[in-house]
């Protein structure tokens, strides 16, 4: 404890990273505000139904959790950074495949300003449907009464209103996400879309403290310290997941230049165990949604019944198969065994014990191969974690905590955050967060 305060009160010491510190809080602050913000033209009072339609599970739930309740209280920034981040994964995609933007990868500070320019344009047309469609729901998907639209839900001045306030307020996040990323401390999209999950943390927490010490629910306040300490298990297993890496060592040649010998010494490559993130989780809760396309079929009831239900069999076993296979595929296109084998080869490296080229590239991949397999099962795992949380009897809230994007992104980013604050103390002359070992985030 004593440690603790004493790196606080170095923290606080440092003038550059104290304001950094503030003017993240602050900014957050901001969002946070917004957050409560109602479109106008919406009645606050009659948004019950719409608070209870996002309260569960499923993908609304999750938006709903990113956004930080935003979603669900009809805010002005319900559409939160989800626009950006799917024109991000769309330029990323593109960067894989088009000659264009992989040459745009390469040119370094320039090359990266013209893709966030053009992220920020595609976030633009993204946002226009999300748009059109997030205001089109209110009244169907989320029943809310006609009563709560002041001008008509079908005013076209409402519509034209209420859409032009939702493209301001997801640019106006993106925008505070890029003042934290520059000026602040961690990444600010990334803490943008923590702090919307960790906002809804404590409501979780409290009902589910409420059930088992309170109320006397199944199991009581035993249970209740049970389900906290596998949750800390959990949790720890996630950082471990996230943190977890290969290294393969790489020896450089030896070269002697006039008396000075440069080269000679040996690296490594440091391959993750989970190099895909949280990116299959995504894409595999995307494609789980599709039942719902032929929910008014009476042929597909049966079909659509089992995959909607999150915490069936059937859902989890497929949902586990396409996390599983979306880790490989993920990986295949992110990590290239090429480049790295020619880029060993550029600089007069080699990995001691294989031959430079076709060989080195086949052992890269052989090893990224092996060591995949068990980090996607162990992601899959951590995926349907909150299915087997809410078999034990725990609140749906509070299980989206026990696994999938939620407990990962948190994991993530304060791991990102707390990477940056050390390297602050440390290039000051003070001790680190840890007292042994170093902090190292997702790109550590």
């Amino acid at each position: 404890m004593k440690r603790l305060i004493e790196t606080i009160k170095n923290i606080f010491k440092i003038e550059d990273l104290r304001r950094r510190i503030l003017y993240t809080l602050g900014l957050v602050l901001i969002y946070r505000f917004g957050s409560q913000v109602v479109i106008p033209g919406i009645n606050p009072e009659a948004l019950s139904n719409l608070a209870d339609a996002t309260s569960g599970g499923g993908l609304v739930g999750l938006l709903n959790i990113f956004s930080g309740g935003a979603f669900g209280n009809a805010s002005v920034f319900a559409l939160g950074v989800m626009p950006y981040i799917s024109a991000s994964i769309v330029i990323q995609l593109l960067g894989m495949v088009i000659p264009y933007f992989q040459k745009l990868q390469k040119e370094g500070e320039s090359g990266r300003r013209k893709i966030n320019q053009l992220t920020r344009y595609l976030t633009i047309i993204i946002l226009i449907p999300q748009a059109i469609a997030y205001i089109a729901s209110l009244p169907t998907t989320f029943n809310i009464p006609e009563a709560a639209f002041v001008m008509g839900h079908k005013n076209a001045l409402f519509i034209a209103v209420a859409m032009m306030t939702l493209m301001a307020g997801t640019m106006f996040v993106m925008w505070l996400g890029e003042k934290i990323t520059d000026k602040g401390i961690g990444n600010g999209v990334s803490l943008i879309i923590m702090v919307g999950i960790v906002a809804s943390l404590p409501f979780a927490l409290a009902a589910e403290f409420k059930d088992r010490v309170i109320d006397m629910v199944g199991g009581g306040p035993i249970m209740f310290i049970v389900e906290i300490l596998i949750w800390f298990l959990v949790f720890m297993a996630s950082i471990a997941l996230v943190q977890a890496v290969r290294k393969i060592p790489v020896q450089y040649a030896k070269r002697i230049v006039g008396n000075k010998q440069y080269g000679g010494v040996r690296q490594y490559i440091p391959l993750k165990i989970n190099a895909a993130n949280v990116m299959p989780i995504i894409f595999a809760q995307a494609l789980m949604m599709i039942p719902m396309l032929f929910a008014g079929k009476e042929w597909a009831q049966g079909f659509v019944t089992t995959f909607m239900n999150t915490n069936g069999f059937w859902h989890n076993f497929v949902f586990a198969l396409l996390v599983i296979a979306f880790t490989y595929f993920y990986t295949a296109v992110t990590v290239n065994p090429n480049q790295m084998a020619e880029d060993m080869k550029r600089n007069g490296g080699f990995i001691p014990g294989v031959k430079p080229g076709k060989k080195t590239v086949d052992y890269i991949d052989t090893v990224m191969t092996r060591i995949t397999l068990p980090g996607s099962i162990f992601l899959a795992f951590v995926a349907i974690m909150p299915a087997f949380a809410t078999k034990l009897g725990i609140n749906q809230q509070f299980s989206l905590f026990f696994g999938g994007t939620s407990l990962l992104i948190l994991v993530g980013v304060i791991l990102d955050t707390l990477k940056q604050i050390e390297s602050h103390l440390l290039m000051r002359h003070y001790d680190g967060l840890m007292k042994t070992g170093r902090i190292k985030g997702r790109n550590g």
